[in-house]
């Protein structure tokens, strides 16, 4: 069940941000250029908080997250904050899926493909999904 509120790119972790985008690593590169500006018909943004957490890259319109990991991931230590910080978002009512970096440089259609599946899921699942009606407008 999603948290009652979530803190989306907040102030504080600002700084932290702006430092991710302007070292972005090069895989993260070639994947944001082919989501930036809908090409997969969904907004995404990159490196969007979502309470104290970053994701490389997020659509909140489909609630999806996209990691991309490199070398740093492969020790136990980052794979279990990994897997904390996932959990953390899945409470929030987000699915993440994970790429490495060798999937991105190796071959990017495959992974477009699945970003693109993932995507048309998400969208079918949210549809289907009962919303709250809004709260009565005071008079």
């Amino acid at each position: 069940m999603p948290a009652k509120y979530t803190y989306k790119n907040a102030h504080h972790l600002k700084d932290i941000r702006q430092f991710l985008r302007a070292n972005v690593t090069k895989a993260e590169e070639i994947l944001w250029q082919h989501l930036r500006r809908k090409q997969l018909g969904y907004k995404f943004r990159r490196q969007f908080s979502i309470d104290n957490k970053v994701a490389d890259f997020c659509s909140e319109e489909i609630k999806l997250i996209i990691e991309v990991d490199g070398w740093t991931h492969d020790s136990e230590k980052t794979q279990a904050k990994d897997k904390i910080k996932e959990r953390l978002f899945e409470i929030q009512g987000y699915k993440v899926i994970r790429f490495t970096n060798e999937e991105v440089y190796g071959d990017i259609e495959p992974v477009l493909n699945e970003i693109k599946r993932a995507c048309q899921e998400r969208g079918e699942e949210l549809k289907q999904t009962p919303r709250l009606p809004p709260p009565p407008s005071s008079p």
